[in-house]
């Protein structure tokens, strides 16, 4: 199936590793040009180098800190001045740390806020008028199934994603008449360093084993077994895709059946 992505402009935040990585490189394997940012240069580079090597694809590395704004604002520039425009934006940052409410003073709140909420308002933000005179593009946001259920030991990430959910719902409704479609895609349980960290710790604090760990959380999921990035990405690649341009305004599970509400 061509999904309509060749020659588009993509940017994927947070793509050095995970979901993000994954990502940018189905982008690149579906003929798009992509521009990945990340913190960690040394990380980002490699990852790019190797998907460009991999897919020979066009693929540009930015490292930036997704709570900077004078950051987004330079990789969207860099962006449209090397390939003239933006037609696809993944926004995705790396989690806020774990904690309850007792535990997260407000330095952690703000942090977590500017990183999550804050960089989709200025990834939007800029890219909105390429996308406008483009004659339109679309948007995903990558949150986490805590939207819906709120997970434990997660005040910040349960408090901020779902946030962001209602900024892509509102997002969906204004943006809708420039031809800009905006979703969201809520992962479950998906094999990242993320999840391998949290497993580890919510191990410890239960005296179990990792394995252990790992086979309770695969035995509360429907399809019994965890996520890979991939799963994501191909889900998040589609909404991206024009195969979906009659799609907008959702929040789509991809978490093997974790979360039971009907809606």
């Amino acid at each position: 199936m061509d999904l309509g992505l060749t020659g588009k402009v993509a940017i994927v935040a947070a793509s050095s590793k995970g979901i993000g990585r994954a990502v940018a490189e189905g982008l690149a394997a579906e003929g798009a040009r992509v521009a990945m940012l990340a913190r960690d240069r040394e990380a980002l580079e490699l990852a790019a180098r190797e998907i460009r090597d991999r897919r020979q694809a066009e693929v540009l590395a930015i490292p930036a800190d997704l709570a900077s704004p004078e950051d987004i604002r330079r990789v969207v520039a860099t962006t449209v001045e090397r390939w003239g425009t933006v037609n696809v934006l993944v926004c995705s940052a790396g989690g806020p740390p774990a904690g309850t409410f007792a535990t997260v003073d407000d330095a952690a709140w703000q942090r977590a806020f500017d990183l999550t909420l804050m960089s989709v308002v200025r990834l939007v933000r800029e890219v909105r008028p390429h996308m406008q005179k483009a004659g339109g593009g679309a948007i995903v946001t990558l949150q986490s199934s805590s939207v819906k259920v709120p997970i434990d030991n997660l005040i910040l990430s349960n408090s901020i994603r779902a946030g962001v959910a209602g900024l892509a719902k509102s997002l969906a409704l204004e943006l809708a008449k420039d031809n800009i479609r905006v979703n969201t895609v809520l992962p479950g349980a998906i094999l990242t360093d993320r999840l391998r960290s949290l497993m580890t710790e919510q191990a410890k604090l239960a005296g179990k084993s990792y394995e252990e760990m790992r086979r309770a959380r695969e035995a509360n999921i429907p399809l019994a077994h965890i996520g890979e990035p991939e799963d994501v990405a191909n889900m998040i690649i589609f909404l991206a895709s024009e195969r979906a341009k009659y799609v907008t305004g959702v929040a789509v599970q991809v978490d093997g059946g974790l979360i039971r509400s009907v809606l």
